[in-house]
């Protein structure tokens, strides 16, 4: 597996974690490839740092961090590619892709080395429909020339919902290579638990503080809010401008940073102490947290993308905005007021529990990518 997510290396036991804790159980031996862990990092070398096996056995699995740079992880993932394959002679490899592609184009060449079978997942395209700044439009336009040229090596494209299936085709990839396969995987057991923690807020917002989630807009919101408390659980390179906004808007007082939490259990706990959930992001394969906050009986205000459009009809079990301050402050307001609306959408959002159960999606998952070996 080739991946840029290193959040198993840096101990938290996210959607990565628990994801590879149920691929195991297909499986004889997983390595995963990725870049080097500089942050919180568990300190290994490029030797490999195995996951401790699981109650239930299955697969050993094995993370290969770049010992440099970025720079250098093309050549790395080709390198270090053979002789695992040459070592283990693995099957089938799977690449988690998006700009700069470095994961893509590694892969490719490692592929021409070996002539392992793989597939190229994007999950996501940067900048699509809503870009957020330069970066993601600069991303979205290496998306439209990459995709022409990727699946000339890879065996299969796998994407996760519909929406980003067509525009993939419509980037230049054969339709006939293309895969809706859902990485969106609920863990009943965690989610449906009756046990409910006090509210203490009215919204709850989830995710990395990047400015395609949108949360600029959300906190602007607050201002024509005047009562209303929001939690934002997350962390990344946004936090301290997002921060420094609530403190100038003199919304500090209602607004919570409350960081990165360790377990999915202590995100959907926390989810559960505001009333309802809000996600804004202007582009998303997703997002899985949007979906779990669902699961959770969540009434939620969410942005058409990603798998929203799937998962949601509006008025019944979610609500759509157009991601604005203005649309965002007046769903909120009208939403809150009504708590016949709030229970019966959080009755009718629970249902997507059944339609994204974890084990199911990851067999069906698994069962793919065998069937290119």
């Amino acid at each position: 597996m080739i991946s840029g997510d290193r959040s198993v290396l840096q101990g938290r036991m996210g959607a990565f974690w628990y994801t590879l804790q149920e691929m195991r159980k297909h499986f004889d031996r997983i390595d995963i490839i990725c870049p080097r862990v500089t942050e919180g990092g568990t300190g290994m070398s490029e030797s490999g740092h195995r996951i401790p096996e699981s109650d239930e056995g299955g697969a050993e699995i094995f993370f290969h961090p770049c010992p440099s740079s970025l720079v250098f992880q093309i050549p790395w993932i080709a390198n270090k590619g053979q002789a695992l394959i040459a070592e283990h002679g693995h099957d089938v490899m799977t690449v988690h892709d998006y700009p700069p592609f470095y994961n893509g184009i590694g892969a490719k060449k490692l592929h021409k080395k070996t002539g392992i079978p793989y597939a190229t997942e994007i999950h996501h395209i940067v900048g699509w429909p809503r870009a957020a700044n330069i970066q993601e439009m600069i991303g979205r336009e290496m998306s439209r020339w990459y995709l022409r040229s990727v699946t000339k090596a890879a065996k299969a494209v796998r994407t996760v919902n519909d929406t980003v299936a067509r525009q993939v085709v419509a980037f230049g990839a054969p339709k006939a290579k293309v895969n809706v396969i859902s990485s969106f995987y609920l863990d009943k057991q965690i989610l449906s638990n009756d046990f409910k923690p006090p509210v203490s807020y009215d919204i709850s917002f989830c995710g990395r503080l990047v400015a395609n989630k949108g949360l600029s807009e959300l906190i602007s919101a607050l201002v024509d809010l005047p009562t209303v408390r929001l939690l934002i659980i997350g962390d990344g390179p946004e936090r301290s401008k997002m921060e420094r906004k609530v403190k100038d808007l003199g919304i500090a007082n209602r607004v919570t940073f409350l960081g990165w939490l360790p377990t999915q259990e202590a995100v959907s706990g926390a989810m559960q102490t505001a009333r309802i959930f809000v996600m804004n992001s202007k582009s998303e394969g997703g997002p899985r947290i949007a979906l779990e906050a669902m699961a959770c009986g969540l009434p939620i205000i969410a942005t058409k993308v990603g798998v929203m459009p799937e998962a949601i009809t509006d008025g019944v079990n979610g609500m759509f905005t157009t991601g604005t301050a203005a649309d965002l402050a007046e769903k909120i307001r009208s939403l809150l007021a009504n708590d016949d609306l709030m229970e019966s959408m959080g009755n009718e959002a629970k249902k997507v529990l059944e339609l994204y159960e974890r084990s199911t999606l990851i067999k069906q998952y698994a069962d793919f990518l065998k069937s290119l070996a």
